[in-house]
């Protein structure tokens, strides 16, 4: 695979001229790409309890939809009609080690805008419908084919259906109209609609999506975590009041105190930066609990490793980040927790944050970093092999 996955334009002309401002279609993107997930695995993960996924089935003249959520059983893709349904799978890559290969395509984006690997397959005339997200997404063609019609900006006020259980868009007027073929791929900026189409009964599509939270995630998510950090006796305080013609009124010197309040937390970079990296490295599944059921220790790592070099991989489901803090000290953060690393962890620390796997010989680690690995892998976001 070449540096770029947009053929002849590079990676900074696409971040320049596309990335979240018009659609790319880039044909043969990917001629050599080998989907480690095929039909029968993709049902067989539906299955699952611990897998988010769901079927679309609409009627062929595209008045009726219906929308199952899983786990499936076997009776319910015995049951489908042969035409006009897609099977969507989440997350594919937390599940399939093999799959999260191709998120390394994409590593110029920063890691913690990552969201996840979908994968669906639709028969012929299969599909959602004409709807838009509100985030990024490269759409890549692995097997059969699959129409893809791509059409302007939509938001919230866009007129859609009110009858359906999924996002029809009802004033459709499709600016592109594209037949991928396997190794194609296709980069959908947010809010720009689109509506995906089985050309063949057996389209499959990964979907490497690219999340942006909204305001209202980011405000919710940090006022809950300064006010954990606050006790009562941090309030508001008006020694300078002077008196006032009606009590009712709240004056501008109130509202600026108030606006004061806010602003002081928001400039205290430290703070700021730590609820920020918790924020955008929690778990997309925080309920799946991934830590060994042997924790391990320095001591125990430095054993293993008499017995040879020690693989410590980056669990699939996990975010890794990190934030230059003062003195040459980083802050690496994974899974919501906040590391505060030094000295020659911090070389270790980045690296986890770059490569999916680290390999460590006997010998050439100090007790700083191999505390640093074993917290990591204690807490689930490092597996051995």
């Amino acid at each position: 695979m070449s540096d770029s996955p947009f053929g002849d334009i590079s990676i900074e002309e696409f971040l320049r001229d596309y990335w979240q401002k018009k659609p790319l279609l880039v044909r043969n993107a990917f001629p050599d790409f080998e989907a480690p997930v095929g039909a029968d695995e993709l049902a067989g993960l539906s299955l699952e309890e611990d897998v988010e996924s769901r079927l679309v089935i609409q009627s062929p003249d595209g008045t009726d939809w219906q929308i199952q959520h899983g786990p499936f059983d076997d009776d319910t893709f015995e049951n489908l009609p042969e035409s006009h349904w897609t099977l969507l799978v989440q997350a594919v890559d937390h599940w399939v080690p093999e799959a999260s290969e191709i998120i390394e395509q994409f590593r110029f984006i920063p890691n913690w805008r990552y969201d996840d690997l979908m994968v669906s397959f639709a028969s012929q005339g299969g599909g959602v419908g004409p709807h838009y997200d509100n985030y990024d997404v490269f759409l890549i063609q692995t097997q059969g084919k699959r129409r893809w019609e791509v059409g302007g900006f939509f938001d919230q006020n866009s007129p859609r259906r009110p009858d359906t259980p999924v996002m029809i868009m009802t004033e459709w007027e499709p600016e592109h109209n594209w037949v991928l073929e396997p190794g194609d791929m296709l980069y959908i900026p947010p809010q720009v609609g689109h509506n995906g189409i089985g050309e063949s009964d057996d389209c499959m599509t990964y979907s490497v999506g690219f999340r942006a939270p909204s305001h209202a995630e980011i405000m919710r998510s940090f006022t809950d975590f300064i006010g954990e950090k606050l006790t009562s006796e941090s309030r508001y305080t008006d020694a300078d009041l002077t008196l006032q013609d009606n009590p009712g009124e709240i004056r501008p010197e109130a509202l600026q105190k108030v606006r004061d309040i806010f602003t002081a937390y928001l400039q205290d970079d430290a703070r700021l930066g730590e609820w920020l990296g918790k924020f955008v490295t929690d778990p997309k599944y925080p309920e799946l609990d991934q830590r060994p059921e042997q924790p391990a220790s320095v001591e125990e790592i430095r054993e293993a490793l008499k017995e040879g070099d020690l693989c410590f991989i980056r669990n699939e489901g996990s975010r890794f980040s990190y934030s230059a803090g003062q003195d040459g000290e980083i802050q690496l953060y994974a899974d919501g927790n906040c590391f505060k690393v030094s000295g020659s962890s911090c070389t270790l620390a980045t690296s986890l944050c770059q490569s999916p796997l680290i390999v460590i010989n006997e010998g050439e680690w100090n007790d700083q970093q191999l505390q640093l690995l074993a917290d990591l892998y204690n807490q689930g976001s490092l597996y051995t092999e």
